[in-house]
């Protein structure tokens, strides 16, 4: 199979992520050898690095979102913008990618997939995330 883009690969990783929301009673091992049984998913080495990643973090995820998610708690937000954000979030923490690019990513995840009004709730999150984990590196 070809080489995927980064974009794809996020993705490929959301749609694991979601999928992941529903089937809570399975393990993230089961969720991705199913999802590569049954769907054309690539052997992408981000693809498992991130969804795993996100997986075995969530907690230190959730409570970075939460904490910017300024009356919401996270076990509230809508499925899809859960996943971008943890995506996202996952990214800022343990990838060598910008913030600002992982943040642009996640805005156009939310335009191709979620509701429009997820936009700027997700953009606001992460930005201030952003905010935090700079302050923090100075």
């Amino acid at each position: 199979m070809a080489k995927i883009t980064r974009k794809e690969a996020r993705e490929q990783v959301i749609a694991l992520l979601f999928e992941s929301e529903f089937r809570t009673d399975e393990d993230a091992n089961s969720v991705f050898a199913l999802a590569l049984e049954d769907r054309d998913i690539p052997n992408d080495e981000y693809i498992s690095r991130a969804f795993f990643g996100v997986c075995d973090n969530v907690e230190k995820i959730d409570a970075l979102i939460g904490k910017h998610a300024k009356g919401w708690k996270t076990e509230r937000m809508a499925k899809l913008s859960r996943s971008i954000l943890r995506l996202c979030v996952y990214e800022m923490l343990f990838e060598e990618i910008p913030y600002s690019v992982s943040i642009n990513e996640a805005v156009e995840l939310c335009k191709k997939f979620d509701d429009e009004k997820a936009r700027p709730f997700v953009n606001g999150i992460l930005n201030s995330v952003k905010n935090e984990l700079e302050a923090e590196k100075n």
